[in-house]
């Protein structure tokens, strides 16, 4: 018997040979790294924002409401311009000066390096790659960001041997196109048919990872959707063909391994 208010993970019926994941918020704690980086820039850039609404300007940052990072992973701006933009943004939303060209290089210097000295991964992390490859599950990584930030990211997180397969300048484009998820499984060497993509966001990641043929996998952590995702139906998902897990320890169960 399954208990009350513990999530039921459906295994899907086909064992998998290959697992492509996302790295942020996925593997790595980022949510966790901008509100550390957030934090700064309130303090130094927006002190009159109270401290109880620092959760606002966490959540205004990864809801990108202008566009700038799906612009950026559609190829159509680059890594610096978008997060210029998106501080710019952020400060005219919450009542801030304006970032220009000329401020955003001392602005960025404060929350970049803030952002990369705060990355950490989930607890989870490190256990379901060792679980998966001792079920002879080849892993690897897709991602919308750039291949070379990803593997410094999964260095700092004690997980450089995890390999970083697509990045978004790979193709020139990321996800959620099918071609990036193909390309993926691709390089990982199996059937993208039988290879799951594992990601936190229920549209870019899982569901277009389905719709590109592969397996897709939202892991749903507790308290972690976006700003858009909070309605999204975990049921109808299902219905839909998606796996969900609450956690990375229950992807191998939710996979049949």
């Amino acid at each position: 018997m399954v208990e009350p208010g513990v999530p039921v993970v459906e295994p899907v019926e086909t064992r998998v040979d290959g697992v492509l994941l996302d790295v942020d918020d996925t593997l790595v704690d980022t949510k966790g790294a901008f509100a550390t980086a957030l934090t700064a820039v309130a303090v130094e850039h927006l002190p009159h924002v109270p401290v109880e609404d620092y959760p606002r300007l966490l959540a205004h940052w990864r809801s990108d409401p202008g566009g700038h990072y799906r612009r950026y992973t559609r190829g159509e701006t680059d890594h610096a311009t978008q997060r210029r933009l998106r501080a710019d943004l952020l400060h005219r939303t919450f009542g801030g000066r304006p970032v220009t060209e000329h401020s955003f290089a001392d602005w960025d210097a404060l929350f970049w390096g803030t952002f990369e000295r705060s990355w950490r991964p989930f607890d989870d992390s490190r256990p379901v790659l060792d679980a998966l490859r001792a079920a002879g599950v080849a892993v690897g990584v897709v991602t919308n960001a750039a291949t070379e930030l990803q593997e410094r990211k999964l260095r700092a997180a004690g997980l450089a041997d995890l390999p970083v397969l697509v990045g978004v300048d790979t193709l020139g484009y990321g996800k959620p196109h099918p071609d990036v998820f193909v390309e993926g499984a691709r390089l990982l060497g199996t059937d993208a048919a039988r290879t799951a993509y594992v990601g936190d966001e229920p549209d870019v990641d899982a569901r277009a990872a389905h719709e590109a043929g592969l397996v897709g996998v939202w892991l749903d952590r507790p308290g972690a959707r976006r700003d858009g995702e909070h309605d999204v139906d975990v049921a109808a998902m299902r219905d839909a063909g998606i796996v969900v897990v609450p956690g990375l320890a229950d992807l191998p169960g939710a996979l049949g391994l």
